[in-house]
């Protein structure tokens, strides 16, 4: 006999508390009523104040997680949500809260983080930067094409007979790497991007072009990326299955017929089992292979390939307090003093590292993808910086006590580690290193602090300025500045 499921409780009337870390709502409840104590319970798409029913998931020994049955009192907190994708796609999980309330919450997950993990002494945080545009802020949206279109359960379970096509434009549901959701209108980038998507998607349709079978890898139509720069040029790169040389070049003339306005019309040919494109040759149908983005006149070159901040707006905010808290805004930098060595740790494309470069003796860039450390070098090479020097490797083999000997003492460290944070070896270089300044940007508080805490024998934090990239969802970005004591 198979193992009996255990039936979850639907607990009635219950009260939303709060909102955890990782975005999701939270409340303390008894599963059962012979329970000892409340638990805390995990609820996504809930706001604080709700009053709600709950169907219990999944329990743990110190917490459940669930998700709302119905809403028996909502939040005065709670919005109505803009877009009709919302709780399916997996992307903007807070667009039922008002955004200056979700800020609140960040700066709140900042403050609980740097308090219980790091437990060093902190100054007062600074108020969080919000975004300033918290609809259409993203320069980048990636999109996946299926012949097996997701629907939702509420669909299935109407026993209607579907007449729409069964493929699908869109995004891959959380948790299912083969569950394409479609969708025809996204809030999160210009509305170029809607219009340019959903002529390709109709197109294909028009024209029977095949969409890509996750499970069995066959399919000309695979992936579609979209740029939209903050200077208006844009970069469209579609993946395609298979190597259908008529098929490709109908669509992409349709497209660049359409839409005279797209810079840069890219392709793939992607024929693995993934759907990385890293480590193939990209091709040019229209325009060169390459975007610009500009901040204070610096031009970055943005590839198929390329990291950069995808909010272009905020990440500028992002780098003017970093490139402050580092001391050299050129606004308070002293022309008659030397100018400072710069380390920029896990430099990415070296964005940062040119940002500041201007105000720098020298900026040494280390990052671990060889690829990001090629467009850095582009960058500088772009804007006529001939103080940069890049190297590519891992972290903790590429910054030792001999590289330091080598390249000199920075005065400055800036350090924006993936958020998994640093390797201990990593932070006893440059705790021997002894910079004067450190900064520390990250897009994870909790592993922040905990770097933080390891610093804290030689450093003091000064300044923490926490910053928004992400509207409507629960990420944020967090700057602070220490000082050798």
């Amino acid at each position: 006999m198979g193992r009996k499921q255990k039936i979850l409780p639907l607990l009635s009337g219950i009260e939303i508390s709060g909102i955890a870390a990782e975005g999701k709502a939270i409340t303390r409840a008894k599963i059962k009523e012979s329970d000892e104590s409340p638990i805390v319970i995990f609820i996504p798409f809930g706001a604080p104040g709700d009053i709600v029913d709950i169907k219990i998931d999944r329990k743990k020994k110190s917490y459940a997680e669930g998700h709302i049955e119905k809403i028996i009192q909502p939040s005065s907190l709670r919005v109505a949500p803009k877009c009709k994708h919302f709780t399916i796609c997996g992307g903007c999980k807070w667009q039922h809260i008002p955004y200056q309330d979700q800020i609140k919450f960040k700066q709140q997950q900042v403050s609980d983080a740097l308090t219980r993990i790091a437990k060093v002494d902190l100054p007062e945080i600074r108020p969080i930067l919000g975004s300033e545009k918290f609809w259409e802020y993203r320069n980048k949206m990636e999109y996946t094409f299926s012949n097996k279109k997701w629907r939702t359960w509420e669909e299935v379970k109407s026993g209607k007979e579907f007449t729409d096509s069964n493929n699908a434009l869109g995004f891959h549901i959380p948790g299912g790497f083969d569950k394409v959701y479609h969708i025809d209108s996204c809030y999160l980038q210009e509305d170029t991007g809607n219009k340019i998507r959903n002529f390709i998607y109709n197109f294909a349709e028009q024209n029977d072009l095949s969409f890509y079978n996750i499970k069995e890898n066959h399919g000309l139509l695979r992936t579609l990326m979209i740029r939209i720069a903050s200077t208006g040029e844009i970069m469209v790169c579609i993946s395609f299955g298979e190597d259908q040389p008529e098929e490709i070049d109908s669509l992409l003339n349709a497209v660049a017929s359409e839409f005279p306005e797209i810079t840069s019309l890219l392709y793939v040919i992607n024929t693995k089992l993934n759907d990385t494109i890293g480590d193939l040759e990209i091709r040019s149908f229209k325009g060169p292979d390459y975007i610009e983005e500009e901040m204070e006149g610096l031009r970055f070159r943005v590839n198929a390939k390329s990291f950069y901040q995808t909010n272009s707006l905020q990440a500028y905010q992002l780098y003017k307090v970093t490139r402050s808290f580092a001391g050299l805004d050129p606004k308070n930098v002293d022309e008659k003093s030397e100018k400072p060595l710069v380390y920029d740790l896990y430099t990415g494309t070296g964005t940062i590292a040119n940002f500041v470069a201007r105000q720098a003796r020298k900026v040494i860039g280390i990052e671990y993808v060889e690829a990001a450390i090629e467009d850095a070098k582009l960058n500088a090479e772009v804007n006529n910086l001939d103080n940069t020097l890049f190297y590519a490797g891992d972290m903790k083999d590429i910054l030792t006590d001999d590289f330091i000997a080598e390249h000199g003492k920075p005065d400055v460290m800036i350090i924006d580690p993936p958020r998994a944070g640093m390797h201990e070896d990593v932070v006893n270089v440059i705790l021997r290193a002894e910079p004067e300044v450190l900064v520390y940007v990250s897009c994870n508080p909790a592993t922040q602090a905990r770097d933080l805490a390891l610093l804290d024998e030689k450093y003091k934090v000064t300044d923490v300025q926490p910053v928004d990239m992400f509207p409507h969802t629960h990420h944020v970005e967090n700057v602070v500045r220490l000082i050798k004591r």
